[in-house]
C-alpha cells in the first residue's frame, strides 16, 4: 500500500516488509515536499526519519511537529517514540577521524532510531593504532560493528583481524586529492584480506545501520 502525493508514492507498507517505516531522502527536496511526506507518514502513527537535510527544512518540520529533533551533526531530523530496542546487544560505530564524524554520527542517529544501542569510539584510525588496542575489550562486547573511514580506508581491515564480529565498513569522502572523494577508501574496503568485512556505498551511514538492524532484529 502506498498514498499518492502526486510528487511522491509514499510507501507506507515497508514497515510491514522492513520492520521499520520508510524513511525520507532529504536531499534533492524541498522542505515544502518533506513535511507533507512527514504527515503522510505520522498519519499512520509511523515514526519520521529524515536524512541529508538542513536547519531550513528542520524549521519548516518543526512548525508541524513540535517534538521534532535535528540532529545537526548527522543532517538528520528525527520525531519518534520511544523505539522498543530490538536487541540487547549493541552495535559499536568506529570511526577512524574527527573529519569521519559526521557519517559516523548519520549511522549512530539511524541506528537509536531503529532501536539498537550504540557504543561510540571515535577518533581510533590507524594513525594511531594505540588508540584502537585500548578500546578492543568495549568493541568486542558488541554484537556487530559499523567502521567509518576516509582516507585509504584501513581501518575497517585492521578491526577485521583483530576481532570475530561482523563489520559493516563504510568509505567517506575525507581526504586529499588521491582518495577519488571515497573511492580510495571503497576500493580498499572491498579488497580487504580480513574475513567477515561487508561494504556500503561511500558515506552511506544510514544504509550500515539498517544492515545492522537486519542482523540484529531477529
Amino acid at each position: 500500500m502506498y498514498e499518492e502525493l502526486g510528487f511522491a508514492k509514499v510507501d507506507h507498507h515497508r514497515i510491514k516488509r522492513k520492520g521499520f517505516p520508510e524513511v525520507i531522502f532529504g536531499q534533492g527536496k524541498t522542505p515544502e515536499q518533506i513535511v507533507k511526506i512527514a504527515q503522510s507518514i505520522v498519519k499512520k502513527k509511523q515514526d519520521v526519519l529524515i536524512t541529508r537535510t538542513d536547519k531550513k527544512t528542520f524549521a519548516a518540520v518543526k512548525k508541524v511537529f513540535k517534538r521534532a529533533k535535528f540532529h545537526e551533526k548527522a543532517k538528520i531530523i528525527s520525531y519518534a517514540r520511544k523505539p522498543k530496542l530490538v536487541s540487547n546487544f549493541p552495535v559499536a560505530i568506529i570511526s577512524a577521524g574527527t573529519s569521519d564524524q559526521p557519517i559516523a554520527e548519520e549511522a549512530a542517529v539511524t541506528a537509536e532510531f531503529l532501536g539498537i544501542k550504540v557504543e561510540k569510539f571515535y577518533d581510533v584510525g590507524v594513525a594511531g593504532i594505540h588508540r584502537l588496542v585500548s578500546n578492543l575489550d568495549k568493541i568486542k562486547k558488541c554484537k556487530v560493528l559499523i567502521v567509518v573511514a576516509g582516507m585509504e580506508g584501513a581501518l575497517p581491515s585492521v578491526v577485521g583481524g583483530l576481532v570475530d564480529k561482523p563489520i559493516i565498513a563504510v568509505p567517506t569522502s575525507i581526504g586529499y586529492g588521491s582518495s577519488f572523494k571515497g573511492l580510495a577508501a571503497l576500493l580498499t574496503m572491498m579488497n580487504s584480506c580480513a574475513p567477515g568485512v561487508a561494504v556500503v556505498n561511500i558515506d552511506n551511514g544510514f544504509g550500515a545501520a539498517v544492515m545492522a538492524f537486519t542482523i540484529l532484529k531477529d
